[in-house]
């Protein structure tokens, strides 16, 4: 039962991202990397270090793919920004997981949570728009 519902998720997502705009891809990153450092969290706290190395794992790996995707050409000091925030995600995830400190991934569900209501707030008009466009 539970490879199926796996399988069902992995099907929706997959068809999610196919129909999904540059913006709503982002969307759907930031709130992957939030779900995985949660359930990394728990599985920390329950002492299974398994789970909580595969969890945190995932979401570093999410983060590691949002800063790839900057534009530091075209994002000028937001970019610039937001790479540094990056920067310092990796190093506190990194950190949580080889130290087992729940503390970092607080830190970096916060700041994922603010960046991700900020993206959230683009109105619809721009989400399809890039710098040749504009």
């Amino acid at each position: 039962m539970r490879g199926s519902l796996q399988a069902y998720k992995k099907v929706s997502v997959d068809s999610q991202l196919s129909a999904a705009s540059p913006h709503k891809v982002i969307q759907m990153l930031m709130a992957g990397a939030i779900e995985r450092l949660i359930q990394g969290k728990a599985a920390m706290l329950q002492g299974d270090i398994a789970v909580k190395g595969e969890r945190l794992g995932k979401a570093l790996d999410i983060v590691i793919s949002l800063r790839t995707c900057l534009s530091m050409d075209e994002g000028g000091e937001i970019a610039s920004n937001l790479d540094a925030l990056y920067d310092f995600m990796i190093r506190q995830i990194s950190e949580a997981n080889r130290d087992n400190l729940d503390a970092p991934i607080d830190d970096v569900i916060d700041i994922l949570r603010e960046i991700k209501s900020a993206w959230d707030q683009i109105p619809a008009e721009y989400h399809n728009i890039t710098q040749a466009g504009a």
